[in-house]
């Protein structure tokens, strides 16, 4: 007998909209800092240093957060989490433009609130929601942040024509103002706060990771994708889209052709239940070296965003499996430290894929960094299939 729809349920309404205002503000900063340089009233500079504070303070809190989250209630996490980037935002919006360095601090300060809260709100999520409806709840949330980025862009951009860009600053505070407030208390148990150091409690977390196979290598398959093809994709586009084809129309058209993809993939997996899902998931990321392999090709730019698209959708297909495997398998009171592990590695590791990919088109040439690229994204979800537990991201049933 199917489960009820998990949309019927107060407490989970409450925990997706607390996770749909975080993404919109995760999201939304680099961009309101981006129209700040097109205003002049910050330079491009100063963005990258902002940018780059921020997610160093995401790549320092992640840990301590999920260390936290296990010793101490998931809800209280979040709370605190929310409360220091949206007390962050106004010290941004005060500085931004005026003084770099207490900006950044600003923007780190925002960086750790973003960081602390993921591992916590993928532990809430296992608490509040039944394990037969964690597919739906994970596809539902995604289905939040896909929507999120079709839309706000264009929202942000028509609400910077009447404010400034100390305002939309405040009003992304707001956002981390209901992220903090608006979620459910939780019903799990975690360890009592105080117990061994915390390195020991982390590295509790990292053996946990180790005893399930299929996750480490899940884990090793997606921060390959996204260190190499993501980044690849991320630098050569504009370029392929100005240089190839003439047009920033390729551009815009593989980005909106990726979003809608994954709005496809969330849709398809809220529902579907295939026979072997971490088989699934694995060829869903494997999808993605269709866009490298795309920009690779002198194919005509429809190809290009059709590859987006297939890519977008196998990403969803990927992380909504992912993330409820993660849920169902991992145990509760270790969770958000195994959940902190996985966002520690698969973001981390992108700013240094970022970094490393222009200087090796520089060196090697584009086609020559597309072609390995593509043969990892293709090659690294092969290779975590072939450990056994990975068929179904767990045991057998």
């Amino acid at each position: 007998m199917r489960s009820p729809s998990v949309l019927r349920s107060t407490t989970f309404l409450r925990l997706w909209t607390a996770t749909t205002a975080s993404g919109i503000a995760t999201w939304a900063l680099p961009f309101v800092l981006g129209l700040a340089v097109l205003s002049r009233s910050l330079t491009a500079v100063e963005l990258g240093v902002l940018l780059a504070a921020r997610t160093a303070g995401f790549l320092a809190a992640v840990p301590v957060s999920g260390v936290l989250a296990d010793r101490y209630a998931r809800r209280q996490v979040v709370l605190w989490s929310g409360l220091v980037s949206a007390a962050a935002a106004p010290v941004l919006a005060a500085f931004v433009g005026n003084s770099l360095v207490f900006a950044a601090v600003a923007a780190a300060a925002m960086g750790a609130g973003q960081g602390a809260c993921r591992p916590a709100f993928q532990a809430l999520t296992a608490e509040v929601v039944a394990a037969g409806q964690r597919q739906q709840a994970n596809a539902a949330m995604t289905l939040s942040v896909r929507v999120t980025t079709l839309v706000a862009p264009g929202l942000t951009a028509l609400l910077a024509l009447f404010l400034n860009t100390q305002v939309l600053l405040l009003g992304i505070g707001a956002l981390w103002l209901a992220a903090a407030l608006v979620p459910p208390a939780g019903t799990g148990s975690t360890a009592p706060g105080g117990g061994s150091g915390f390195v020991a409690d982390f590295w509790d977390g990292v053996r946990e990771a180790r005893r399930h196979p299929w996750f480490l290598a899940g884990l090793g398959a997606l921060t390959a994708v996204i260190a190499t093809g993501y980044s690849a994709t991320g630098v050569v586009l504009p370029l392929v889209s100005r240089d190839r084809y003439d047009t920033e129309a390729v551009l815009a058209g593989a980005l909106t052709a990726y979003t809608l993809g994954a709005l496809a993939g969330a849709l398809l997996i809220a529902r579907w239940r295939p026979r072997h899902a971490g088989w699934t998931a694995l060829f869903g990321l494997a999808l993605y070296g269709f866009a490298p392999l795309s920009l690779l090709l002198p194919v005509h730019p429809f190809v290009v965003i059709a590859a987006y698209a297939v890519a977008g959708l196998g990403i969803e297909l990927f992380n909504v499996p992912w993330f409820t495997a993660t849920q169902r398998e991992v145990e509760p009171s270790k969770l958000a430290r195994v959940s902190s592990l996985d966002f520690l590695m698969s973001y981390g590791l992108a700013p240094i894929g970022l970094a490393l990919i222009a200087p090796a088109i520089s060196a090697f040439g584009a086609p020559v960094v597309l072609a390995a690229c593509a043969v990892i994204c293709f090659a690294a979800p092969a290779l975590a299939a072939l450990v056994p537990s990975s068929r179904d991201f767990g045991p057998r049933r």
